[in-house]
């Protein structure tokens, strides 16, 4: 797959330093099909490269550095990747690691590697074997398969019946789906009228800032009239707690899918991406199956459902980067460039993918657009509770029964939420709650009657962020759940910029020292420390990453001193896609 590119449209301002960058289509698909080839990235295949598409090797090898699927090393026969973060910390990650260190640490075969939120926290603790995700149980069967080459491909469990923002019947196939697509092709309904239709509805981006869909579409379709323009679907989906886009994808590819193309129609688009992570192989089959099948019955192509208009879908797969899932990063990456950040404005909607305007919304955004626009903003209002509009996915881990994602009204309470999971292991009480992902404050137990909505949950000094609840049982270790928290902010900052990069690192080790010295709490001094280096990064960072990377190890601060967060969570403005991505 080539990405189509302009090296002669003038500079905007806020883009200089983007100049010199090696213009051209993105080396990224042909590195990802190399490694999947040998499972690793032979320096003559990358020499090879290099002189195919007139590339200097030093740009090649800059890539690779940076992204951390791509490895220069031949790999075990074995590779054995455990997750370390929150969700699997709190059930027993730790112990399940050392067990799993013992038993197969001096085995040559096997490459054991603790690793970053492998979205899969409902089974945790999780891990992945040559790539196949399963629970920390399963570890002696697959590594037994795989060492004698019997490992298959991970199925999907989807469920049987459609989750209540679904408007097509069960077993339904493409004849039977995409029909706000197909009316607004055929011009039964204008692209204004839907625009309209999103901005009366209420529905935010569910990416984590709420930034309201129908305008995000209408800024878009205004910029630059009849010039190229493109829509990405972001299912970069790699924050620790957060699993509900993974089941979207699984159950509701046509959702996903139509809402992109009705992107794609409605601002003027006629190319359109999934850009998903490398650990979703799984859903990825998924949405090939299903765009396979849209090519096949004409619903995409050269001639979109008999309407004359181009509209063509592929998948761009993430070579690993928690940070790609902030709008710009994710950008730079498709461009082939290194997955840093940019500044804003401009914004992608005025300054995207190569220069050209470009819509970008999360997995669960698109996936609530045809339901919408087949019952009304009225309907998807009144689905809410209270004040709140509409359905929300969450997908809720850590200390629960049954870990899971739920789709519930918005506005429904913590409590309610946690009830719905079985209320906490083992009948405990709960200790804390981050309701919004490893980037939300957390909030203390006489939170748990607040409504999960966005304006609520900011007024309480957190966020709905991604919809990840993570639920932490009375007892827990408040400063060492932060610390691991923090521990996955540090190790994902791109190192762009200073307080980000250097800022976590020293609050890492300020606390790391505390608990390793066998206690639980920051003296004067300490505190003093931490809430310095918070509001050093929060202001001063470039993008959401360093702005909330210590937040919750402060609001955690402020709830050991029988307050709630102790400062209010910051709100990026001009981006749907969540602070910390």
């Amino acid at each position: 797959m080539t990405l189509s590119f302009e090296v002669n449209r003038p500079r905007v301002p806020g883009v200089e330093a983007r100049a010199g960058k090696f213009p051209g289509p993105s080396l990224i698909p042909a590195l990802n099909a190399i490694q999947a080839r040998l499972g690793w990235l032979p320096r003559e295949e990358l020499e090879e490269l290099g002189r195919t598409m007139r590339r200097p090797l030093y740009e090649i090898e800059g890539l690779i550095s940076f992204y951390p699927h791509f490895r220069t090393t031949p790999p075990a026969k074995v590779a054995v990747n455990v997750c370390h973060d929150l969700s699997c910390w709190l059930r027993s990650a730790d112990d399940r690691i050392a067990e799993v260190r013992a038993r197969y640490g001096d085995d040559t075969e096997i490459e054991l590697t603790e690793v970053s939120c492998l979205g899969r926290c409902d089974s945790a603790p999780a891990l992945a074997v040559n790539e196949v995700p399963a629970p920390v149980a399963d570890v002696d069967a697959l590594v037994s398969a795989a060492r004698d080459a019997e490992l298959g491909e991970a199925a999907v469990t989807g469920r049987a019946e459609p989750w209540p923002n679904d408007p097509y019947p069960a077993g339904s196939g493409v004849p039977g789906r995409y029909a706000s697509l197909r009316a607004l092709l055929s011009g039964e309904v204008s692209a204004e009228s839907v625009v309209a239709t999103l901005e009366a509805s209420g529905l935010r981006g569910m990416g984590g800032a709420g930034f309201p869909t129908g305008r995000k579409w209408g800024l878009v379709r205004a910029a630059e009239p009849g010039g190229v323009k493109y829509v990405i679907c972001n299912a970069d989906e790699s924050e620790p707690g957060t699993f509900k886009d993974r089941q979207i994808l699984t159950d509701q590819p046509h959702l996903v899918i139509e809402g992109l193309l009705l992107g794609m129609a409605v601002v003027g688009a006629e190319q359109g991406w999934i850009f998903i992570r490398h650990e979703y192989g799984p859903e990825e089959r998924v949405l090939h199956a299903e765009i396979e099948a849209l090519r096949a019955a004409g619903v995409i192509g050269e001639n979109a459902c008999g309407s004359g208009r181009r509209l063509d879908l592929d998948i761009f797969v993430s070579p690993g980067g928690y940070i790609l899932g902030e709008e710009t990063a994710l950008l730079e990456c498709m461009e082939g460039h290194r997955g840093e950040p940019r500044n804003k404005p401009p914004f992608p909607g005025n300054y995207g993918l190569h220069g050209r305007p470009t819509l970008i919304n999360s997995v669960e955004t698109f996936a609530d657009v045809p339901v919408i626009l087949q019952r009304g903003a009225d309907w998807w209002a009144e689905q809410g509770e209270g004040e709140s509009v509409g359905w929300k996915f969450f997908a809720v881990s850590g200390h629960v029964e049954n870990p899971g994602v739920y789709c519930v009204p918005m506005g429904t309470s913590v409590r309610a939420l946690i009830d719905l999971a079985g209320g906490v292991l083992g009948g405990a009480e709960v200790g804390a709650v981050q309701p919004g992902g490893a980037s939300s404050n957390f909030i203390g137990p006489d939170k748990l009657d607040l409504a999960l909505d966005f304006g609520t949950l900011a007024e309480a000094g957190t966020m709905l962020g991604s919809g990840a609840m993570v639920v932490l049982a009375e007892g827990t270790d408040l400063l060492a759940a932060s610390t691991n928290v923090l521990r996955f902010f540090r190790n994902e900052s791109c190192g762009k910029c200073v307080p980000c990069r250097v800022g976590s690192t020293k609050a890492h080790d300020l606390l790391r020292g505390t608990l390793d010295a066998g206690s639980s709490t920051l003296d004067e001094a300490q505190r003093g420390r931490i809430l310095q280096l918070e509001e050093t990064m929060r202001k001063t960072s470039i993008c959401g990453l360093g702005q909330v990377a210590l937040g919750p190890v402060v609001s955690v601060l402020g709830l050991n001193k029988g307050g709630a967060a102790a400062r209010l969570q910051p709100r990026p403005e001009g981006s749907e896609e969540q602070p910390d991505r």
